[in-house]
């Protein structure tokens, strides 16, 4: 297990200062930090998702999507319940937005979740004949140590480690990971720390500093950006986002994806083919080399 000084800092008072992730929750005696599934008991902080998965599936790489790293196989998926975001547009709200907090022990459609040690990814992986683990459908940052001593354990069996994620996570973390960590794909949903704020209820400069981070300790990233609209689509936000990625590294690639209506944005409309085109027309001419469209 991952030695839980790295994680957090204990206060005065049994109040407990998490900096897993940027939200840097001070959390009392009791009470969960804003993910919902890491409580402070007696001034100690734990996690509650431990090996308690909620989705285990054998994936096509470029499902994640990574197009770039590993092209044409497969990878062992993991997810545990929780996320320290709450966007509307989740395609996985099911389990994103569980919560321990609330109660909640089961899994999507009401599965309860596997307990899948590390031990036991990694057996699943070889056995699936996979040549990576991801740490996918949820966000991987609030189940952290799992994912940690996983993806420990899947370096020495042969395997590369990936995750999918927000990229709110604090940079500690990421330095932590980093020995372990060879791919990941970060979400840069907007940029307007305004709509981070509104919709996400995060911030924009966290995501930016991860994504310089990782390119910086050389673990490979590609981005996602999925587009929607009335809320990201236009001309000015689309060549913001890619200003930005070929300012940090023109080879990082860039997946502008469709909008399907669901969860709580049931009532938008899905995002016209007509826009990723754009998109992908002002990803070329910001000068990155890599621009794929999805979800078409």
């Amino acid at each position: 297990m991952i030695k839980e000084a790295m994680l957090y800092e204990k206060l005065e008072g049994k109040l407990v200062h998490c900096y897993l992730c940027s939200h840097n929750c001070r959390i009392a005696d009791g009470k969960f930090g804003f993910c919902a599934v890491r409580q402070n008991t007696g001034g100690t902080l734990n996690t509650l998702v431990y090996a308690e998965a909620v989705a285990a599936h054998v994936d096509p790489i470029e499902k994640k999507p990574l197009l770039h790293f590993l092209p044409g196989t497969y990878t062992y998926s993991i997810a545990a319940m929780g996320c320290n975001f709450k966007c509307g547009f989740c395609q996985n709200w099911e389990i994103s937005q569980l919560s321990k907090k609330d109660g909640f022990a089961v899994g999507a459609n009401g599965h309860s979740p596997l307990h899948l040690n590390p031990e036991d990814v990694v057996s699943e992986a070889k056995k699936n004949a996979c040549k990576s683990v991801s740490y996918t459908y949820t966000e991987p940052t609030v189940f952290f140590e799992y994912a940690f001593d996983t993806a420990k354990l899947a370096k020495k069996a042969g395997l590369k480690n990936i995750f999918v994620t927000n990229g709110f996570m604090a940079p500690e973390a990421i330095k932590i990971i980093q020995p372990y960590l060879d791919a990941a794909n970060i979400d840069l949903k907007f940029f307007k720390d305004s709509s981070y704020r509104q919709i996400c209820k995060g911030r924009l400069e966290p995501v930016l500093d991860s994504i310089r981070l990782m390119n910086k300790l050389g673990i490979w990233v590609e981005i996602t950006t999925l587009v929607i609209p009335g809320l990201n689509d236009t001309d000015a936000e689309l060549k913001d986002i890619a200003d930005f990625i070929a300012l940090v590294d023109k080879d990082m690639p860039w997946h502008v994806s469709a909008f399907h209506p669901n969860y709580e944005f049931s009532d938008f409309a899905p995002t016209p083919v007509e826009t990723l085109k754009k998109a992908y027309d002002i990803g070329k001419a910001a000068g990155l080399k890599f621009v794929h469209l999805g979800n078409i």
